[in-house]
């Protein structure tokens, strides 16, 4: 019997065999999911937050795209249907005011998108202000601020820890 000597064409067959085997099986899990810890509470997030703000298709006239994701913690799976809250200080209110705050539901990828008045700079800085505050997972408020107050969007991304 001959000694098997592996070539480079071999081992890279073996190694997309074991890799198609393993992902057959269900044991193979995207290395972005495994692990994902969840969203820590920004502070200052909470500033003006309204319990109960309505859903809404839109905040005022318009013209920025509030928009980002919903994930679980651990596996990453997307939440469809979850409440994200938002409010801002704006070109149309401050972010105390009633009218300046809205909700909307994530979607089947766990995807939000709401629009609203262009955010304005309050303390110095151009920022908005998410919460998700449902009883399925625990409260997490989010502060992003904007890297350029001309900037007509931001995105936040949540992942939640069942309660």
């Amino acid at each position: 019997m001959s000694p098997i000597t592996p070539t480079r064409r071999s081992l890279l067959a073996a190694g997309a065999g074991a890799a198609l085997l393993t992902g057959a099986s269900g044991l193979l899990v995207p290395a972005r999911a495994q692990g994902l810890a969840p969203t820590p509470t920004m502070r200052g997030g909470a500033n003006n937050y309204r319990p109960g703000a309505p859903i809404v298709d839109r905040i005022g006239g318009g013209g920025f795209w509030m928009t980002g994701t919903v994930r679980r913690a651990g596996d990453g799976a997307p939440l469809e249907g979850q409440r994200i809250q938002i409010w801002a200080h704006t070109t149309e209110g401050h972010e105390r005011d009633p009218e300046s705050h809205g909700a909307t539901l994530t979607d089947a990828n766990g995807e939000f998108r709401l629009e609203m008045p262009q955010i304005v700079p309050a303390f110095g800085q151009a920022h908005g202000h998410l919460a998700y505050d449902d009883p399925d997972f625990e409260t997490v408020f989010l502060r992003p601020i904007m890297p350029d107050a001309s900037n007509t969007s931001l995105q936040a991304h949540f992942v939640l820890q069942p309660a």
